[in-house]
């Protein structure tokens, strides 16, 4: 399997010129004609830094009918794979209600699912609800069996549940796609990840990853990893993140793609902190480099 993810720095409520911005990273980018899927940031077109619901509300999406899931269904169509982009959601029935949410289109222009973030980040909780349903697992496509989630997801409920709970990769574990004795074969995580870097650090070496937040990243999988040393086959983590800054706020950049076997962690690739590049990586292929050894 194929998977590119397409790093890059949206501004906050410039639609046109981030799709713009999107495009042109994708065309310096040599796709395989048999690329799987493409996957874009949280919220990739609109920007991510909106402080209310009054604010965003010019940018909101209609379910799966918006700008950003017609440009997904144009770009899968064009490359014939699957396309998942981040989107800020505004139901279509009513009562309406908004979501933090992204798309997963087909190779054909199918809308196959629409995920809902279901833990919100503080900026968050200015303006969308967690949904009723939680984090997704079953089959997407010809991808087969995949755990969705956005950014915030993989961490702690609202920074009060147990560090060691791991909601997020104990529901991918115990997904009812995925047998006892099994891994999840596939996770993918669409991002606006912050970093603690300040402007002027993220302009210094932006090609190197920011190593402290893919260590953190590759910590949230624990569970995944432990289980990992007990049964055979690996799990491939797809992390697709943004980079620049929105309103003083600084993006981590750093979209990788690891792998979990035999209680160890790999790293096929890592975009850097400040860039915008498209990332391709075959999942069949051996990665570069080592993150953690089994123990």
């Amino acid at each position: 399997m194929k998977v590119a993810l397409l790093q890059f720095a949206p501004d906050v409520g410039t639609v046109k010129e981030n799709i713009r911005r999107a495009d042109e990273t994708l065309q310096k980018t040599r796709i395989p004609t048999d690329l799987d899927w493409l996957i874009l940031p949280e919220m990739a077109f609109s920007g991510y830094t909106f402080h209310s619901l009054e604010e965003i509300q010019p940018y909101l999406e209609p379910t799966t009918s918006g700008i950003s899931t017609q440009w997904a269904i144009q770009v899968a169509k064009h490359y014939g794979c699957h396309v998942t982009v981040g989107y800020p959601e505004i139901t279509i029935t009513e009562p309406k209600v908004q979501y933090n949410s992204t798309v997963t289109i087909s190779p054909t222009g199918e809308i196959l699912t629409n995920y809902r973030k279901t833990f919100l980040y503080y900026t968050d909780e200015t303006w969308c609800a967690e949904p009723s349903s939680t984090f997704y697992s079953g089959p997407l496509g010809s991808l087969g069996p995949v755990t969705l989630g956005i950014c915030m997801d993989i961490n702690p409920h609202r920074f009060l549940a147990p560090w060691d709970a791991y909601e997020f990769a104990n529901a991918a574990l115990t997904s009812s796609h995925i047998s006892p004795n099994s891994l999840p074969p596939l996770i993918c995580v669409s991002m606006a990840w912050l970093c603690h870097l300040s402007p002027e650090e993220l302009v210094q070496e932006p090609q190197a990853p920011d190593v402290a937040t893919v260590a953190y990243w590759v910590e949230r999988f624990q569970p995944i990893i432990e289980k990992s040393k007990e049964v055979e086959g690996a799990t491939h983590v797809v992390l697709a993140n943004r980079s620049g800054v929105e309103k003083g706020v600084c993006f981590a950049g750093s979209s990788t793609v690891l792998k979990i076997e035999g209680g160890a962690v790999s790293l096929f690739e890592t975009a850097g902190k400040s860039e915008e590049k498209c990332l391709v990586v075959d999942l069949s292929e051996r990665p570069r480099f080592m993150v953690s050894k089994a123990r």
